[in-house]
This record gives C-alpha cells, sequence and structure tokens, in this order.
C-alpha cells in the first residue's frame, strides 16, 4: 500500500511539473495578452527589455521545471550517469537565464513592494541553491549537492504552487489584487519549509 502511494505520489508531482513546464508555450503561441500579462499596464507590455525578461523567464523557467523533476529519479543517475549530467547542465543554465529574468521583472510586480520583495528573494534563492548545488558536486560533495538541489527545485515548483494557490484564494477572498499579494510569498515560503523537511528527514534516516 506503501509503495503504490509513493508512486502515486511521484506521478502526480511529475505531471504537474510537465504540465506546467509546458504551460509558457501558450503566452508564445497565443497573440492575445491573457494571464497575468492582463495585470501588466499596455506602457510595460510594449516595453522590448521587459518583454525580453519575461519571456526569458517564462521559457527558461518553464525548460528547468520541464528536466529538472527527473534528476530526482535514482533509476535515471543508475542507468545513465551521462544523462544525468546533461540534463543537470541543462536545467543550471536555464535557472540562471530564468533566474536573472525573473528578478528583472520582479520590479515591475503586479501588487507593489511586497511582491517586488518576495519574487526578488525567490529569484535569489534560486540562483543561489542552484549556484552551490552545482558547486559542490564539482568538488564531489554529492550529499551536499543533492540537498541543494531538492532546495533549487523546490523555489522551482513555486510555478506550479503559484497556479494552485492563486485560483483557490482568488475564489476565498474575493479579490485577484489580495490573493496575489498573498502568493507572492506563499508560492515559495511554504516550498522552502517542505525542502528542510525533506532534507531533515533524510539525515534521520540516514543515521537511524
Amino acid at each position: 500500500m506503501r509503495q503504490i502511494i509513493h508512486k502515486t505520489r511521484r506521478w502526480i508531482f511529475g505531471v504537474l511539473c510537465v504540465s506546467i513546464g509546458l504551460y509558457p508555450i501558450i503566452y508564445l503561441l497565443i497573440d492575445v495578452n491573457f494571464g497575468l500579462l492582463l495585470t501588466k499596464p499596455l506602457e510595460l507590455l510594449s516595453n522590448q527589455i521587459w518583454n525580453i525578461g519575461f519571456y526569458g523567464h517564462i521559457s527558461l523557467g518553464g525548460l528547468a521545471l520541464l528536466v529538472g523533476w527527473t534528476q530526482f529519479s535514482a533509476q535515471l543517475r543508475t542507468r545513465s550517469i551521462k544523462l544525468h549530467r546533461v540534463i543537470g547542465k541543462i536545467y543550471v543554465l536555464a535557472v540562471m537565464i530564468s533566474g536573472v529574468c525573473g528578478i528583472y521583472i520582479a520590479q515591475f510586480a503586479t501588487g507593489g513592494l511586497s511582491n517586488v520583495i518576495g519574487f526578488s528573494l525567490l529569484g535569489l534563492f534560486w540562483l543561489s541553491t542552484t549556484f552551490l548545488a552545482y558547486q559542490t558536486v564539482r568538488r564531489g560533495k554529492i550529499v551536499e549537492h543533492q540537498n541543494y538541489m531538492i532546495y533549487s527545485y523546490a523555489l522551482c515548483f513555486s510555478a506550479v504552487t503559484l497556479r494552485i494557490w492563486l485560483p483557490l484564494l482568488t475564489s476565498l477572498i474575493g479579490d485577484f489584487n489580495t490573493a496575489y499579494l498573498i502568493v507572492g510569498w506563499l508560492c515559495w515560503v511554504p516550498n522552502l519549509m517542505v525542502a528542510y523537511y525533506m532534507i531533515h528527514r533524510k539525515k534521520i534516516i540516514a543515521v537511524a
């Protein structure tokens, strides 16, 4: 029974990562503005630099989300460590570009100062944990690498949790702007808490 529950959770996790990872394609294919773009002023939408930042963030962030979850598969590492490393490099590169773009567009975040700070910190922590994950594996510190990758992907997964929390809170509160102010922090802070719990639990199991 426990194995069935574990497999079910992994499948749900994978489906969420893939579906939201592919979600940015909609922005690239549809000519009209929708989603969060509807909250942006026309002056900002016509700014070329902001558009480069926005589409760089969502497209590369989508790629990171799409490939990153496979890195937690022990089977993949066992069968092909080379493929694991290639995917890892793709993930790191995607995060570096998406993270920098994300910090830039965070300065124009809907909701004002609170979300500017919230999304900027999200971008900084995402870049930092990913860089540390890369540095530690280069030095052969595998356990530290795995821990930093858990933190990194927990932050990457904020793209999923944002899209779960936002419609729920908007429905409960009845106001998108208020809901988005909360989601600016709720989409990633609890993710880090879950990541900390997973790492702490892993250490306890290893000692036992």
